[in-house]
């Protein structure tokens, strides 16, 4: 029996012949051979013929727009959290394997994809990619539509597939289940071209499926704490019967008070968390459609219990009775609980800019911010890698509890593994009495944020590793290990790899670590965003100062945008704040940028003057009409064609003598003079 149930399960590639040769008969009318096809197949086919799908389409439909994606991403955050590691680490090791991970919604739609690139590439040929859907009724059988259709693990390979195009392909996929009541939330498929076929995918999508619904109840209960958290404090200071009620609308906590006010009105509930109010469910599980909430429930006794924006539950409030016997008209606003954490401008409000890259950047940012896995930030230096730190923290289920920040560049190596790990008194020469606790234990509950991860020493890897692994730490000379949890947050601006290569960083470290990354552009991918930087740097000094706001004239901002920012924005606020305090008046411009930008500008400037300059002739005519150009350009003010020509004064009046060009330096100079022809054929300037 069990040999039958696994050989249905399975797919056999030695009977591709047979099945093929079956479905060309079953779409002729005729039904296939007798055990020709698994039962699971059989049926399968059956429903595609019954919803009239296509089986020679050669591909999925295409892929919904950009914006559709990310709105049906947000409404399965919660899923895409409880995969996001099990997806990073498909990154890795499907790398060499030619096959790919896939997480879809419950409709079969594709939220994200992992995997081998060589296989990402044929999977876009078929549109086996991000917000392409792949159920049963559009896409025939296939394990992704089929699992979901049937509810169980499914592994179909090439020929069983309904749909002609998609017959190259192998695939094994089962569905994800809610841990709290079993509704299937989604798929998770290990897909590649048929050669790649393996008994042992299926029971990768198994134990993957597995470890995501592990997650998911762990997501549940950080819920459920976080409720009980905020609602017991109200439960206990209160005279009125309160229930609290989680996401779903389920009861999960009264006070003794409950029962008597909820039986002085007459209202007959039964508190064990069986019983649900449909209207109290929220965020993924609001009703889909409208639902009448009891008669008996008012909707001034709710009272919304938020965290981190996204509303986490319930406060269900029965006002007493009276001691004269009435009942209490008592009301309550429904005013949500909001989350108090401190506004400034650190975190993600603190990054300026609409340009692409970084809206990209912090759009990926807040998807994993809610959740606990390890992010790896990668740029040049100068990018803003602590404020996305403050906005993983911020914006993420930690927000409320510390944010810890080391440079892990900036100390020697003990006394950066003192600062990790801390160290009990009398444990070296110099050791504080009392001790001293570590970064690491002070981040525990919220996020340890390590800048300049790859200047850690090679010898204190092997112990922040397993702080890591093991979630527990020892201070430097105690012997008894205290447990620690915290979001990690690193940043870099070394690529870990070739630090991984050279035996500089290790590679066991490396993985955990970067589990997810996010790559912040730098100024010189976004130079859409330096007009903006400048404008909102110049507003803040102003404020900072108490002086009148200062502007920068149009020149200047194009010097910006050719300059190459090596530092970053770091350097950008650097140079304006200097501009700003040296600049005599109240207009900025070309004569106050630091030297190594207006030498940028001045060979701008110069390229485009050349470019003006006819291309042939003799070398003397081209330095004249250079000259000429660039007298025009600055209105005849010598000093500045000097300097734009990069050339002593001097030198230009030698020159001016040579060719010719008597001109005046009357003040101020006025763009009305031209030149005119002196009798000797050369030009003379006349002022109109």
């Amino acid at each position: 029996m069990a040999d039958y149930e696994l050989q249905q399960r399975l797919s056999n590639p030695q009977n591709n012949q047979v099945i093929m040769a079956a479905w060309d008969r079953f779409l002729s009318g005729d039904s296939p051979p007798p055990h020709a096809l698994r039962c699971l197949i059989d049926d399968s086919w059956r429903r595609c013929l019954e919803v009239k799908v296509d089986p020679s389409q050669q591909q999925a439909a295409s892929p919904v727009n950009e914006s559709t994606l990310s709105s049906l991403q947000y409404q399965h955050r919660e899923l895409l959290r409880a995969g996001m590691p099990v997806m990073a680490m498909a990154r890795d090791f499907l790398a060499q394997s030619e096959t790919i991970m896939i997480l879809t919604d419950p409709n079969g739609m594709i939220l994200g994809v992992e995997g081998d690139p060589r296989a990402l590439d044929a999977a876009g040929s078929i549109h086996l990619i991000a917000g392409s859907c792949w159920s049963e009724q559009l896409c025939g059988t296939n394990a992704i539509g089929t699992s979901l259709s049937v509810g169980q693990p499914v592994q179909i390979h090439a020929a069983e597939h309904f749909c002609a195009g998609i017959k190259e392909w192998t695939c094994s996929a089962t569905v994800i289940r809610d841990p709290y009541d079993g509704k299937i939330l989604g798929a998770i498929d290990v897909s590649g071209l048929g050669k790649t076929f393996s008994p042992q995918s299926l029971a990768l999508a198994v134990t993957t499926a597995s470890r995501i619904e592990s997650q998911l109840a762990k997501l549940e209960m950080d819920f459920r704490y976080q409720l009980l958290d905020r609602g017991t404090a109200t439960m206990a200071n209160t005279t009125d019967g309160v229930i609290l009620c989680d996401r779903r609308g389920f009861p999960i906590k009264a006070n003794a008070l409950a029962s008597a006010a909820l039986l002085a009105r007459g209202i007959h509930f039964n508190l064990k968390n069986t019983t649900q109010i449909p209207t109290l469910g929220t965020g993924t599980f609001a009703p889909s459609i409208p639902v009448e909430p009891p008669e008996w429930l008012r909707a001034d006794w709710l009272e919304p219990i938020m965290n981190a924006g996204e509303q986490i539950g319930t406060l269900l409030t029965i006002p007493a009775v009276q001691p004269n016997g009435t009942v209490s008209s008592w009301s309550r606003k429904a005013k949500p609980v909001q989350d108090t954490r401190p506004q400034d401008i650190k975190g993600f409000d603190a990054l300026i800019g609409n340009s692409e890259p970084l809206l990209q950047a912090i759009q990926k940012a807040k998807m994993l911010a809610m959740s606990n896995v390890p992010v790896l930030l990668l740029g040049p230096t100068g990018v803003g890698k602590e404020n996305f730190a403050q906005g993983l923290h911020r914006f993420g289920q930690v927000g409320e509890r510390p944010f810890v920040a080391l440079n892990c560049g900036s100390l020697s190596r003990d006394l950066l593994a003192s600062e990790l790990f801390g160290h009990c008194e009398g444990s070296f020469t110099g050791a504080r009495r009392g001790g001293m606790i570590g970064k690491i234990e002070a981040a525990n509950g919220g996020t340890l944020f390590l800048d300049e991860i790859g200047e850690m020493p090679l010898e204190l890897q092997p112990h922040f590793l397993r702080v890591l692994e093991e979630g527990e730490i020892y201070r430097i000379g105690e012997t008894s290990p205290r447990k620690v949890a915290f979001k990690l947050v690193s940043a870099t601006n070394r690529n870990l790899r070739d630090e991984v290569a050279e035996g500089r960083f290790r590679m066991d470290l490396f993985y955990r670590v970067s589990v997810t990354s996010i790559r912040i552009p730098a100024l010189i991918d976004r130079k859409a965003d330096i007009a903006l930087l400048v404008a909102h740097f110049l507003d803040f000094l102003s404020e900072k100062y108490a002086c009148k706001r200062k502007r920068f004239r149009i020149e200047v901002l194009d010097a910006f945008e050719a300059y190459a920012w090596p530092g970053n924005v770091r350097e950008l606020r650097n140079v304006v704040e200097s501009m700003f305090l040296m600049a005599p008046g109240d207009v900025i411009g070309l004569d106050d940028l630091p030297p190594e930008i207006g030498e940028v500008a001045r060979s701008r400037n110069t390229v485009e003057s050349i470019s003006e300059v006819p291309l042939m002739g003799k070398l003397e005519d081209l330095e004249l009409a250079l000259i000429r150009t660039t007298i025009a350009k600055d209105g005849g003010n010598l000093t500045l064609v000097a300097k734009h020509l990069g050339i002593a004064k001097s030198t230009l009046y030698l020159k001016l003598k040579k060719y010719g060009l008597y001109l005046s330096e009357p003040t101020p100079v006025t763009p009305q003079c031209r030149f005119t022809e002196t009798p000797s054929g050369q030009q003379q300037s006349k002022r109109h």
